[in-house]
């Protein structure tokens, strides 16, 4: 047993590769050190989520289903019921790395249902980024890239031999491996003509490669030429100095905070990153960083809705149920992230891309269902005690501090309630407790 960690550090670490820690679990944490924490979240990784695994999935239809003659389905309507479970799959899962990495890799692959049209397609991506997401990154990449929902959204199930399709080849090097600037037009078109024959069987469900339809003549890819297929531009690609990189900062810009993949910071992580192209290894290589534990990542982003959603259920002692039927998916929606439905091939993004005026308003609204839904007796019994109930709170969400202007504004509302009885003063100061800039900032 090691020395010990602050539990303004187990709170960080527990905020960044899960979703929160409350109070209880944070004090025991805190008796080991940073190595022992960061190893017992990667060990998660290769542990059975008993809790996450309880959760009932909905009933989805498979595409050998619709095909039955006369069978009615709804398929928006299966796309809500899997997006509450995937909220509440992460609300109480035992392994919360997982499923945070499931979260970030849906981040560097998005797909939307809008496009793909079966919620049964968008389960079985989301499987994907569980089962495999702490593995090698080529692995997942060509395991997304054959995946039903991906060829629907990027059109691979399109990519011709006589007329490649290059969206999925493009977004490829852009979006998921290398960034911009790192590859040209001609190996794009290159790409392209691998994935040709790449294909949906609209009968089975699954992904099938058509040889028939197969351009097996030689290309010449990102300096390399051969008679390249799919796996092995997606090999060539991922094993490239620049998805090293690229791969490197987008994962420590979920995790930590923003950066390029020019950053010197890039560069040390990367070069543990490359040795096995394995997730796992980069995460533990991020969490275990001196800078992951520095002031600038401390303060360095703002929750995103769905950390934002998810962290404050865990924090409160509540799940999906708590909310009425609907609610947390259309909070989701008005956000702006709503799970399973990515605005387009970019994703989301980071910080000031949350912050708006209508979603400082869904914050507020947010905040005040759940202050209203949560059971605040611990509050409620320290009504006349302002000072008693602003330190509660923090204990409650995880907090070290308040910032004195934060502080300020507590105290003044506590006061201005102290005469009041009932939940409404615990009500009112855990509203505006989680839309404070201090509980907002991941």
């Amino acid at each position: 047993m090691g020395s010990g960690t602050s539990p303004q550090l187990v709170s960080h670490l527990y905020r960044r590769a899960g979703f929160g820690a409350t109070p209880d679990q944070v004090a025991r944490l805190a008796k080991q050190s940073w190595p022992e924490l960061v190893e017992g979240l990667l060990a998660g990784l290769h542990e059975v989520d008993n809790a996450g695994s309880k959760v009932r999935l909905p009933h989805l239809t498979t595409i050998p289903q619709a095909n039955v003659p006369g069978y009615q389905w709804n398929g928006y309507e299966e796309f809500v019921n899997l997006v509450t479970w995937w909220l509440e799959r992460m609300v109480v899962s035992d392994t919360p790395l997982r499923e945070k990495l499931t979260l970030l890799l849906h981040c560097q692959f998005p797909t939307s249902w809008e496009k793909v049209g079966w919620a049964s397609l968008m389960h079985a991506q989301n499987q994907i980024f569980r089962t495999m997401g702490a593995g090698r990154f080529d692995t997942l990449t060509e395991a997304v890239a054959k995946d039903p929902s991906m060829l629907i959204w990027l059109d691979t199930g399109t990519d011709y031999k006589a007329d490649p399709n290059e969206n999925f080849a493009r977004e490829l090097m852009e979006r998921f491996t290398m960034g911009a600037g790192n590859y040209t037009e001609w190996d794009v078109r290159a790409a392209a003509e691998a994935f040709t024959g790449w294909q949906l069987d609209y009968t089975t469900g699954e992904f099938y490669a058509n040889r028939y339809d197969h351009d097996n003549g030689n290309k010449h890819f990102l300096g390399r030429t051969g008679r390249f297929d799919g796996e092995q531009v997606v090999q060539i690609a991922c094993n490239t100095a620049a998805s090293h990189r690229w791969v490197t900062a987008r994962m420590w810009s979920w995790l930590a905070y923003p950066i390029e993949p020019n950053n010197s910071i890039v560069a040390e992580v990367a070069a543990t990153y490359a040795k096995t192209l394995q997730i796992e290894d980069l995460v533990g290589a991020i969490l275990m960083h001196p800078a992951f534990r520095s002031p600038a990542a401390l303060g360095g982003l703002v929750k995103q809705p769905v950390e934002y959603v998810v962290g404050t259920l865990r924090l409160l002692g509540m799940n999906t149920a708590a909310a009425p039927s609907g609610d947390l998916f259309y909070t989701l929606s008005n956000f702006g992230q709503l799970l399973f439905a990515p605005p387009s091939v970019g994703g989301w993004g980071f910080n000031q891309y949350w912050l708006s005026t209508s979603n400082a308003n869904n914050f507020l609204g947010f905040a005040g269902g759940m202050s209203a839904y949560a059971d605040l007796t611990a509050l409620a019994d320290l009504n006349g005690n302002p000072s008693a109930q602003v330190k509660k709170m923090r204990e409650i969400l995880g907090l070290e501090t308040w910032s004195s202007r934060t502080y300020a504004a507590l105290m003044k509302l506590g006061t201005s309630l102290k005469s009041d009885s009932g939940t409404w003063p615990a009500q009112q100061l855990m509203t505006m407790a989680l839309v404070s800039p201090d509980y907002l900032l991941n």
